[in-house]
């Protein structure tokens, strides 16, 4: 699994703010409710960690990740949860241990989903519920699709998530899921928002590195990435002043 490099803090300054307002509506959608043992995986700094332990009790939640920033964080965060660092396809817990297994914003970025599905699986008792949600970069995330139209306008060969990155598309993550065995599976869509007081507090969140957008920009020379933020600035209608964006994420659960 491609871990982030960055702290876990420049993580909640760019995306932390759309994970942690993701997180109740996807832990919705998975079923996490009171007594129900869960385990998040790819847990970044503890979003959907910190909504799993307000709805069943720190004692009924675990959680892994490869990254050791976003491991102490969430550590830091939720001090009663047992925390590993350790890879989407290698789930360092028992067969059969948990009711829900969830991944929030992570299957994009593993390097063999299907072996983390079979993880998955294998770490979910029979009947017990896996879910996992990712942003639809193509058209449903504003923030990174107005990122990327910049850098197209500046550099053609702009390395486009939306064009490399997959299971933001209908039917991916159910399609992984069916060929992992589980059955009963569905799919929605799960929008939020996130609100910036002028268009420099978004910049500076991209300035940090992190992720694919901020590790592109951090390739360029000043005067590129000038020019790509000035055509970001122009790409969202050129705001001035407090303005909100969108951010949707296509989810799908299956039962083991």
């Amino acid at each position: 699994m491609k871990d982030f490099r960055s702290g876990a803090e420049a993580y909640d300054r760019f995306m932390g703010r759309y994970s942690e307002a993701l997180a109740p509506p996807f832990a919705d959608f998975a079923g996490m409710a009171p007594g129900v043992r869960v385990l998040d995986v790819g847990c970044g700094p503890g979003a959907l960690t910190t909504e799993a332990v307000h709805r069943t009790g720190a004692a009924n939640v675990f959680a892994c990740d490869p990254t050791p920033a976003f491991v102490a964080a969430c550590r830091a965060r939720q001090p009663a949860v047992e925390v590993r660092q350790a890879p989407a396809e290698e789930c360092p817990f028992p067969d059969d241990a948990f009711d829900v297994t969830a991944s929030q914003l992570v299957l994009h970025f593993v390097t063999d989903p299907a072996r983390a599905a079979a993880e998955f699986v294998r770490v979910t008792h029979p009947g017990g519920v896996v879910a996992a949600c990712v942003w639809d970069l193509a058209s449903g995330m504003q923030l990174l699709r107005a990122f990327w139209e910049a850098a197209l306008r500046v550099h053609p060969d702009a390395p486009d998530e939306a064009r490399r990155l997959r299971f933001g598309r209908p039917g991916e993550i159910v399609e992984l899921f069916r060929a992992a065995g589980m059955h009963a599976l569905t799919e929605t869509k799960l929008t939020v928002s996130s609100r910036y007081e002028d268009f420099d507090e978004l910049w500076s969140s991209f300035q940090a590195g992190v992720g694919p957008a901020g590790g592109y920009l951090a390739t360029l020379d000043p005067d590129d990435r000038e020019r790509v933020r000035a055509a970001m600035h122009a790409e969202l209608g050129g705001p001035r002043g407090p303005f909100t964006l969108s951010a949707t994420a296509r989810a799908a659960r299956g039962v083991v």
